[in-house]
């Protein structure tokens, strides 16, 4: 059966969602093209029908994760994006979550194509995050960006920690709130 264009599209992109999911969740080496396409529905050989390379699907997913995690943010302050980010929710969600947090240890040993999709992910978060600054001097704009920076540094390094700690740890909470806490200037509850 011939396949229309419309669907062999439909085909990759659900691939692609698929991919991206499961990269967040296992890691890039923790998934195989095979296991990759026996979890979107399709079989091994028609991997190739869609992507030279893992490696160039690994740079596409990215683009996905980071896309999300940008619709996920529309109308979300600083300080609301700090509090879902550093939440139990999604330190526990990897395959829905945040794909900087995820992957950022692989995507540094990966092809530039992948570190630029990390680079161009990263830079439309920032962007996002600076939604809410109007016209500012050029120092206070380099100011704010060196914020949004930390900011974004500190939540992904927290949930790194977080996520690397046993589940049932009170080290990985206390992780979570700390941050948080210090990120938000709110006094610590402990």
């Amino acid at each position: 059966m011939k396949v229309t264009k419309a669907q062999a599209a439909e085909n990759r992109a659900h691939i692609v969602e698929t991919a991206s999911a499961l990269f967040r969740e296992r890691g890039y080496d923790g998934v195989s093209v095979a296991d990759l396409m026996a979890a979107a529905g399709f079989t091994h050989g028609g991997f190739y029908k869609h992507f030279q390379s893992k490696a160039d699907l690994m740079a596409e997913a990215a683009g996905v994760g980071f896309s999300r995690a940008v619709a996920n943010l529309a109308g979300v302050d600083a300080a609301q994006f700090v509090a879902k980010y550093l939440s139990r929710p999604h330190r526990d969600s990897r395959g829905d979550g945040c794909t900087l947090a995820a992957l950022s240890g692989d995507a540094a040993r990966q092809p530039e194509a992948i570190k630029k999709a990390f680079a161009d992910g990263i830079e439309n978060q920032l962007a996002i995050l600076a939604r809410e600054e109007s016209a500012l001097s050029e120092s206070a704009t380099r100011e704010a960006r060196a914020r949004r920076i930390d900011t974004l540094a500190h939540v992904v390094g927290a949930l790194v920690l977080s996520r690397a700690c046993p589940d049932d740890s009170p080290l990985a909470d206390e992780i979570l709130e700390v941050c948080r806490t210090r990120i938000l200037g709110v006094p610590d509850r402990r």
